[in-house]
C-alpha cells in the first residue's frame, strides 16, 4: 500500500470495526427512517429542543459530499419569527401546517462554500480556487451537494425520533429576500419538523419499481 494520509490508518481501523459490529441496519431502523415513515401534515404540541436538532445535524453532517464541500446551511424558526416572517411566504395550502409545526427549517445552499474548503478539504487546501472563479460551477456544486445534505438531514431527523414534511410550495425569491439578502445563501426547500400527529398522515402514494427506475449493465 502507498503511504497513508494522516489519520487514514485510524479511519481504516474504525471502518473495519464498524463492519465487524454491524453488517446491516435492522428492519425497524429501516422502517423508521424510510420504509414505513410518512410525511406528516399535523403535529403534536410536544416541543423539539435545540439539543435534538443539533443531534440530528451532527449525524447528518457525516454524510458524504463531493470534496467534503458541505454547502448546506439551516435556519430554524419557531413561534413569532416563523409566523411573521416565513408563513406569509408559504403557499396558502402550506401556511396552516407550517404555523402548526413546532419547528420549521429553511434548508439553504451557500454558493460560497469554497471559502471553507481549506479547512474541510485539507488534503487539497487550494481546492476552493477552482470554484471561486467560476460562479456557475460553484452554484451547480452547491445545489447538488446541498440537496444531498438536506436529504441526509431529513433521514437524521427521523433517526433521532422526529417527523418531517418537506415542502417546495413557497415563494423562493421572497424567502431569499427575507432571510438571505446580501449573503451567498439561497433557499433550497423548507421542512416542517416535530412529533407528528398520525391523524395527519395520508395513504402512501405509488413508488416506481426497481425495474422502472434502474438499469443494470
Amino acid at each position: 500500500m502507498s503511504e497513508l494520509l494522516p489519520g487514514q490508518a485510524e479511519a481504516i481501523t474504525e471502518v473495519n470495526a464498524l463492519r465487524e459490529r454491524v453488517q446491516k441496519a435492522d428492519a425497524d431502523s429501516m422502517a423508521l427512517i424510510l420504509g414505513q415513515a410518512h410525511t406528516h401534515h399535523a403535529w403534536s404540541d410536544k416541543t423539539v429542543s435545540d439539543a435534538l436538532l443539533k443531534e440530528a445535524y451532527d449525524l447528518a453532517k457525516m454524510g458524504p459530499t463531493a470534496m467534503n464541500m458541505q454547502p448546506m446551511r439551516i435556519v430554524f424558526l419557531r413561534g413569532d419569527a416563523k409566523e411573521q416572517r416565513l408563513v406569509p411566504l408559504m403557499l396558502d395550502s402550506n401556511q396552516a401546517k407550517t404555523n402548526a409545526a413546532p419547528v420549521t427549517a429553511i434548508l439553504a445552499n451557500d454558493h460560497a462554500f469554497f471559502e471553507k474548503m481549506d479547512r474541510t478539504f485539507p488534503i487539497f487546501p487550494d481546492a476552493g480556487a477552482m470554484f471561486a472563479g467560476d460562479a456557475d460551477l460553484a452554484r451547480e456544486n452547491a445545489e447538488r451537494n446541498g440537496t444531498l445534505q438536506a436529504a441526509y438531514f431529513m433521514m437524521a431527523l427521523r433517526a433521532v425520533g422526529l417527523d418531517v414534511a418537506p415542502m417546495s410550495g413557497f415563494d423562493p425569491a421572497g424567502v431569499n429576500k427575507e432571510f438571505f439578502s446580501g449573503t451567498s445563501l439561497s433557499t433550497n426547500f423548507i421542512v416542517n419538523i416535530g412529533h407528528g400527529d398520525s391523524a395527519g398522515v395520508f395513504p402512501r402514494l405509488p413508488r416506481l419499481s426497481f425495474e422502472e427506475a434502474a438499469q443494470v449493465f
